[in-house]
């Protein structure tokens, strides 16, 4: 089963070449597209100088989380495929145990939950805002969601391309999540380890984002 990858970036010279690394060595069939999300430092020299089997798309300029994916789904050619962060929060040495119930033919859509194991602490506003989200999302539809702003959503790549997504921000993780709800598609759940950074390591989502959560989640439960 081919894996797509999709990773946005914006900013992240510290990290981008060995978050690309450590994917690129995992024992799987795959392909990688970063979308370069405009970055100002030295992110894009270092993408430059990635090897050919590493699609990458620039925007120029900073346009958000969700509009970087939304550039990546035309192109990708995985039966499945996953969002991967560019900082190291998120560890793909567990794509296996992510993609195993889609293998299974339990499901065609899969969240890696943080809170579903013992994790290294957030901070507490990240914690409630998703929470918060989350909840909302769980009452709206009555199905439980524990972290519906996980980085790690693996998805039948059909499924993906099904949707008409129209979030610039990390509100995407809202509105795809309710979209996948409303067509009735299975949400399996499962952990994954978390390595939280702070801000001053350039962690970019604020409480903002949590506020654009919830009226986007209102948005596309009640409009669509």
């Amino acid at each position: 089963m081919k894996i797509s990858i999709i990773i946005p970036a914006f900013n992240e010279e510290k990290t981008i070449e060995k978050v690309i690394g450590v994917v690129q060595n995992l024992p799987m069939e795959k392909e990688i597209i970063v979308v370069d999300d405009g970055s100002t430092d030295r992110t894009r020299e270092i993408l430059a100088g990635m090897s050919s089997n590493v699609k990458i798309i620039y925007h120029e300029k900073n346009m958000g989380k969700g509009m970087a994916i939304r550039s990546a789904i035309p192109y990708l050619t995985g039966d499945v495929s996953i969002i991967q962060d560019a900082d190291l929060e998120y560890d793909p040495k567990e794509y296996g145990e992510i993609i195993k119930p889609i293998i299974e033919g339990k499901t065609k859509v899969v969240y890696g939950s943080r809170f579903l194991k013992h994790n290294k602490a957030i901070y507490l506003r990240y914690y409630l805002g998703n929470k918060v989200v989350s909840a909302l999302t769980s009452l709206l539809f009555c199905k439980r969601i524990t972290d519906e702003y996980t980085c790690y959503k693996m998805l039948d790549t059909e499924v993906l391309k099904s949707f008409p997504l129209k979030s610039n921000g990390f509100e995407i993780e809202a509105e795809l999540t309710v979209k996948l709800l409303r067509k009735r598609y299975r949400i399996y759940e499962v952990p994954i380890s978390y390595n939280p950074r702070s801000l001053k390591e350039g962690k970019k989502i604020s409480w903002r984002d949590a506020v654009k959560g919830i009226f986007t989640i209102l948005k596309y439960r009640f409009v669509g």
